[in-house]
């Protein structure tokens, strides 16, 4: 018969289960079942062959849809399998693929992530698994988060937090939705052509000595004072000195170590321990713990900590990161070579970019040692007042 309604089909005595098919759409049917405690439905059903197998798939409920939209239906679905699809798979993949969130897949490129630095997983952590930035789009199939949902959240985060913070964001989400494209997740990264926050332009601030001294004898006696005076010391990055731990010293050599996997370029890095360092590292009590500033992750309170130095002296603005460039082009000023200098702060570029780098592998541990003696004088000179007791080695050419 024509299935013009799905009432013209009743249950033949003695079954609970029956099929009528349509005698002008071939394939297309209805199903009529009793279920338990005798309760009737009717459902719109195709069934075709794919591959060699019979597949049976469902268009809608018999109650929801009429037979003119169920047929109009299964023409479109039975027309994909003239072309060689199977509607019943994908049906299936898609089910799939909806139970595969954008959170469920974040859990996995983090657990993947798991041997990177813990500095670098904790960031990852904040863009990624947090509520904070796309907290939005976690509910989604992986698949279906397209490029206006990407760009959207990046403006947001643009406009809340500020464009380095939407551009960390931006490198985080790319990594993550290239990974999930090598696992076969996804086919397509949305974040490629999303919006690009512009990056900001490059500090070029450099603290005077003035301004130095200022800051040194600015800070109270506290956890932040003796991170930031070691920040001066160093030219370290603040994650480093921040991060330091009691097993880094090697108090019989007297030197401090900084571990490849603390490092931003993976590579271990070793600076002697100055007086000047000595007397800071002796006044900070010591724990249980092996860190020497803050608890869990090294010392974090950046902002409370600057807050009331930046109210007390009322400087031309400037970051913790100023810092470490302010003390490079101070050595250099003092006649520091850049070899060493780039030694001091763990650089590879230069001299070491060429084929210069590539087979010198000195450390320069005496010429670092004694940069770092002039330049630590310099600071106590500075700060203290009088003149450097420590003299720079003049630099000459070579005899001919």
């Amino acid at each position: 018969m024509k299935l013009t309604s799905a009432k013209i089909v009743d249950l033949p005595e003695g079954k609970r289960d029956h099929i009528q098919f349509d005698e002008t759409l071939r394939g297309f049917g209805l199903r009529v079942r009793r279920l338990a405690g005798g309760v009737i439905r009717r459902y719109w059903i195709i069934q075709y062959r794919a591959h060699g197998h019979a597949r049976r798939m469902n268009v809608g409920d018999a109650e929801k849809l009429t037979a003119a939209q169920a047929r109009e239906q299964a023409r479109k679905l039975l027309s994909k399998v003239e072309l060689g699809g199977d509607p019943q798979a994908d049906k299936r993949d898609r089910r799939e693929r909806d139970s595969l969130s954008l959170r469920s897949v974040v859990a996995d490129y983090l657990a993947h992530k798991s041997g990177v630095k813990a500095s670098t997983l904790r960031i990852l952590r904040r863009y990624l698994d947090s509520s904070t930035y796309i907290g939005s789009l976690h509910g989604m199939p992986v698949d279906k988060v397209t490029r206006k949902d990407v760009a959207a959240r990046l403006l947001a985060a643009s406009k809340a937090n500020g464009t380095p913070t939407a551009i960390c964001l931006r490198g985080a989400l790319s990594n993550l939705f290239s990974w999930a494209m090598q696992m076969g997740l996804i086919e397509h990264n949305p974040v490629i052509g999303a919006f690009r926050p512009p990056p900001p332009p490059s500090r070029d601030r450099v603290l005077t000595d003035a301004e130095l001294r200022a800051i040194w004898k600015g800070l109270a006696d506290n956890e932040y004072a003796r991170v930031v005076k070691l920040l001066i010391l160093t030219a370290c990055r603040r994650e480093e000195v921040a991060g330091m731990r009691w097993s880094e010293f090697d108090l019989d050599a007297g030197t401090w170590t900084l571990p490849g996997t603390r490092s931003k370029n993976a590579k271990a890095h070793t600076l002697p321990v100055t007086d000047l360092m000595q007397e800071i590292i002796d006044s900070i009590p010591k724990r249980e713990r092996d860190l020497l500033f803050g608890r869990k992750h090294g010392f974090t309170s950046w902002s409370k900590g600057k807050r009331p130095l930046d109210a007390k002296l009322d400087l031309k603005p400037w970051t913790h990161h100023d810092l470490r460039r302010s003390v490079a082009t101070r050595m250099a000023d003092i006649g520091i070579a850049p070899h060493v200098i780039e030694q001091i702060l763990n650089h590879q570029s230069g001299h070491k970019a060429g084929p210069a780098g590539i087979y010198n592998r000195s450390s320069y541990q005496r010429e670092v040692r004694a940069a770092l003696a002039l330049w630590h004088d310099h600071i106590r000179s500075i700060v203290e007042g009088g003149k450097r007791k420590v003299v720079a080695f003049e630099q000459r050419a070579a005899a001919p």
